[in-house]
């Protein structure tokens, strides 16, 4: 039974907030990220999930999802299994971002190393795309979700999404509908 505790949390500065679930830390504390970007890591897993302000798309809502997917496995230089692609809408009504124009989610799965190490584990990506045409701007969440760590890995000694504490599927959906805009200047 997985029951973390959701919590809300200011991302960039006070910009967003968001509920997210723990036990989490901020990567940011750890070491640097890119000003785009807020990232939060499980404690005791290799999952994380990732909340970026991106420069608007000039696609269709599903392909410019499928960009950003396409650029992540690119970045990662990871191979995916296409059987496991799905993308989908979902529906405005749900999300406290109440300016987003639309969302879909996608999820597939890729065989990826990490640290530039050469064994490759099997994670499971889910994305959310909520779309912001009116102020140029995309907001791109992710959650890595590692189904296999390969045992040659730099994390082989943590814990796989079998953990008692681990995040689900639902977690990462509630942080994308709990994520609400509280200041647009963020997207200036």
């Amino acid at each position: 039974m997985h029951s973390n505790i959701m919590s809300s949390v200011d991302i960039f500065g006070v910009a967003l907030t968001a509920k997210l679930p723990e036990p989490r830390v901020d990567v940011s504390d750890l070491r640097e990220i890119p000003d785009n970007q807020e990232v939060f890591a499980h404690t005791c897993t290799d999952q994380s999930i990732i909340i970026e302000v991106m420069e608007y798309e000039e696609s269709e809502d599903d392909q410019a999802l499928r960009i950003y997917f396409k650029d992540l496995v690119d970045t990662n230089n990871a191979d995916v299994d296409v059987n496991s692609l799905c993308n989908q809408p979902l529906e405005l009504s749900s999300l406290s971002a109440s300016c987003c124009k639309s969302c879909r989610l996608m999820k597939g799965i890729q065989s990826v190393s990490k640290f530039k190490d050469t064994a490759r584990n099997t994670v499971e990506v889910h994305m959310a795309l909520l779309r912001l045409p009116q102020f140029t701007s995309d907001i791109l969440l992710t959650f890595n979700n590692p189904l296999h760590i390969n045992a040659e890995s730099n994390s082989s000694d943590v814990n796989t999404s079998t953990s008692e504490s681990a995040w689900t599927e639902d977690h990462f959906l509630q942080t994308v509908k709990s994520l609400t805009i509280v200041n647009n200047g963020l997207f200036g």
